[in-house]
């Protein structure tokens, strides 16, 4: 299983022959200006929640590649608007794909689409391929509910934002990381905006110290999990 990380919680993973793109935004953010949005494939494409951080290049990508967007009914209602025609709208549970069993499952934060309309229930999703399990928690707070994923699935790895003010800090991901227990974690939703900037050394640490592994892979790299 490859994952590429995009920058900010951009990020695609390739699985059974599939490519599944996560929250598409590249053109937006600085840090990521020698990616190019229009060299990015994907089968599926994933939308944890509307903020303009994580659908910026959703429906630029959609549409160049026809990928089936899977993200909550009111984010599907907006990508429809903005052109998309292959999409499949979620609402908290789980369904069935040509990857694995999905769970789409809640996350503590706001969701309003770029031009102000409703977007729904932020979420985020559990993933049951044939090759590894991973959880993606999407824009959160630490909550309670991670307590639950362990009942889902045993992971191989998960996707966790680090950056705080907007979700959790490296301190709660690493509690997250005890809730969910998981001991290989990626950092997303850190360093793009002043108010998230992390001390690499420093959240890495923390995570060591833990007995977890931190993964901060830079932006355009692909790694094997």
């Amino acid at each position: 299983m490859k994952f590429t990380y995009y920058g900010h919680s951009c990020f695609a993973i390739e699985t059974g022959g599939k490519k599944i793109l996560f929250d598409p935004f590249i053109n937006g953010n600085e840090l990521a200006r020698d990616i190019d949005a229009d060299s990015i494939d994907a089968d599926f494409i994933l939308v944890s929640h509307g903020h303009g951080d994580h659908v910026g290049d959703l429906a630029l990508i959609a549409k160049r590649t026809g990928a089936k967007v899977i993200a909550g009914y009111e984010v599907i209602d907006w990508a429809k608007k903005q052109g998309v025609t292959n999409a499949h709208p979620l609402n908290f549970g789980s369904a069935m794909f040509e990857f694995g069993k999905l769970h789409f499952l809640p996350a503590w934060h706001s969701s309003t689409m770029p031009d102000g309309s409703a977007g729904g229930a932020p979420g985020g999703f559990l993933l049951h391929g044939d090759e590894k399990k991973f959880y993606y928690s999407g824009d959160t707070c630490l909550m309670m509910d991670m307590q639950l994923i362990p009942r889902y699935a045993k992971l191989d790895f998960a996707i966790l934002p680090i950056g705080g003010n907007f979700t959790m800090d490296a301190d709660d991901a690493v509690i997250a990381a005890e809730f969910i227990q998981c001991d290989k974690i990626i950092g997303v939703h850190f360093d793009t905006f002043g108010y998230i900037k992390v001390n690499h050394e420093d959240v890495i640490a923390k995570f060591k110290a833990a007995g977890k592994e931190l993964i901060l892979p830079k932006i355009g790299e692909t790694i094997d999990l």
